[in-house]
């Protein structure tokens, strides 16, 4: 694939990098917007992977670091949910006025949950994927209060992720908490796929099966049979990719109209 790097501005006015990933050959018949998992980044392999495959396939693919993480600025402490969601809104409008809208988004683990919460706001968007993704992001906020407590006593604490550390706020955790996710998520008003893998054991597939009841029809689910969390392994990337694109091509045309 053909890809380049890029600058947009943020929800809290920090630049965040990008990457405008396209087929070797001519202009890309859709794009699809990617949240990244919390505090990963555009660039890990499961999603580069999944990149290389729908590219290859006709599509164009927009993913980008959110604030505080991999090549963006701004803090990740200052960050919020909230401010996740936001940052894809940012980012779906910097394609409209650069690329072309999302038709399509695609969101890992907890970008998966803040891609159910954006959806509406993106009128261009037919279509969700979910990918290993939590049924309610409160739950993290539930996690990260049972690994630090100072989160919730002191207002803001360190917490050890993947060997690296990260200071979470409260306010982190309490943009995690709504009141009915089942709402959001039977709200969608969108076609939705949610991909997961009964061997995941960060999010569990119940989280999957939760998903799929709260949802209106159009709704699929897709297991990934052996595949871990992170989609390590690039024959399990590449299936995901070509799911989404055979799936998607029963809810959005190649010229970028719903069918």
């Amino acid at each position: 694939m053909k890809t380049s790097a890029i600058q947009f501005t943020g929800s809290h006015g920090h630049d965040l990098a990008a990457r405008v990933d396209k087929p070797d050959q001519g202009e890309p018949a859709i794009f699809a917007l990617v949240a990244h998992c919390f505090t990963c980044s555009k660039d890990y392999k499961g999603i580069v992977n999944i990149a290389r495959t729908l590219t290859g396939l006709g599509w164009g693919v927009f993913r980008f670091d959110f604030t505080g993480l991999g090549q963006s600025g701004g803090r990740f402490e200052e960050t919020t949910f909230t401010s996740n969601v936001e940052d894809l809104l940012a980012a779906a409008r910097h394609m409209e006025q650069h690329y072309a809208a999302p038709r399509l988004l695609l969101g890992h683990s907890l970008g998966g949950a803040a891609v159910l919460q954006a959806a509406g706001f993106i009128p261009s968007c037919a279509a969700v994927v979910t990918l290993a993704a939590p049924h309610d992001p409160g739950h993290l906020a539930d996690l990260l209060s049972r690994v630090n407590e100072d989160i919730e006593i002191a207002g803001e604490a360190d917490v050890i992720i993947g060997g690296k550390t990260y200071r979470i706020r409260k306010s982190f955790l309490e943009s995690l908490r709504h009141d009915n996710w089942n709402e959001v998520v039977a709200g969608l008003d969108r076609a939705l796929l949610i991909l997961h893998s009964p061997k995941d054991e960060t999010v569990s597939i119940d989280n999957a099966s939760k998903l799929f009841q709260a949802a209106r029809h159009p709704k699929s689910f897709v297991t990934l049979d052996t595949a871990d969390h992170l989609l390590s392994d690039e024959r399990d990337a590449r299936y995901v990719g070509e799911v989404i694109a055979a799936w998607a091509s029963r809810y959005i045309a190649k010229e970028g109209n719903a069918e």
